[in-house]
């Protein structure tokens, strides 16, 4: 039996029902609402804006470092230590990190994205869907000092209605960073309003199962991030170059992002990040 951990969810989901569908989305939205967020306010404090707080003055050290894997793996390390996975790959696209981890969150069930037994440490693996990703869980926790809850997706918006795919959200309390998944489509008012006030969106931009770098500039538009870092897209230096069209831009030399609060710019600003896999893209 694997010794890691897995979170539980009570709500049922039906997906060949249409009206079901809208109902269980409402209740989900409606429960990421219940609980109380005062002590992680970045993501979820309605206030913020009309207290004027973006004039105080925040710590200079650093509130989360970002580390890219390449496709949606990243590892999230919170200014107390908390280390956060996310999407680990599968091996056979890009040599296996040594990563250690905390918690894991699993946004799709397929090997691109599930691969929790390379992730070391015993982490607490928190998966976005269920029955092999015929609904979705539920999550909504704090896990040390992070907030973490997931926002129900789509991706292969063009089959139907999609299949299901689980963003993830990350309140650490000054910082609020989103995991967008394979987001294939512009969000709906419950999904902005679910994710808040997003400062970085780690963003897909590859087309076919996910957005392409027309709509995912779109979405951004959407959640209004301050930063915005690629991801999904292959390694493609074409789908970063129309992503970033226009949008100031930064080429990260390395494969690791220190973001502070304080730091973040004015308006959006794209990171373009290399992985342990690949050199600084073009």
């Amino acid at each position: 039996m694997d010794a890691r951990r897995s979170a539980k969810n009570p709500v049922r989901f039906c997906p060949s029902s249409a009206l079901r569908l809208i109902f269980s989305s409402a209740v989900f939205f409606s429960s990421l609402f219940t609980f109380n967020f005062a002590a992680h306010s970045a993501c979820r404090d309605p206030d913020v804006a009309r207290r004027g707080f973006t004039s105080l003055a925040y710590a200079a050290n650093v509130d989360a470092t970002i580390q890219y894997f390449g496709h949606n793996f990243f590892l999230i390390t919170t200014g107390k230590g908390t280390r956060i996975v996310t999407d680990p790959l599968g091996p056979g696209w890009y040599p296996n990190p040594n990563v250690t981890g905390d918690v894991v969150t699993v946004g799709k069930e397929q090997f691109n994205h599930n691969a929790v037994q390379i992730v070391r440490g015993n982490p607490l693996i928190l998966r976005g869907l269920k029955d092999y990703g015929a609904g979705w869980n539920t999550i909504s926790m704090s896990f040390k000092d992070t907030f973490i809850y997931n926002v129900p997706i789509h991706q292969n918006a063009e089959f139907i209605q999609g299949i299901h795919g689980s963003a993830f959200v990350f309140d650490l309390g000054k910082l609020c960073i989103a995991h967008l998944g394979d987001l294939s489509q512009k969000l709906n008012e419950q999904q902005i309003k679910a994710f808040g006030k997003v400062d970085v969106a780690l963003t897909p931009i590859g087309g076919r199962r996910t957005m392409d770098p027309a709509m995912a500039r779109e979405v951004l538009g959407q959640l209004k991030p301050k930063i915005a870092i690629p991801m999904h897209h292959r390694d493609s230096s074409y789908m970063v170059k129309q992503f970033t069209a226009g949008i100031k831009t930064q080429v990260v030399k390395s494969d690791t992002l220190a973001v502070s609060k304080d730091g973040l710019p004015a308006s959006l600003e794209i990171r373009v990040m290399p992985h342990h896999g690949i050199g600084v893209m073009d």
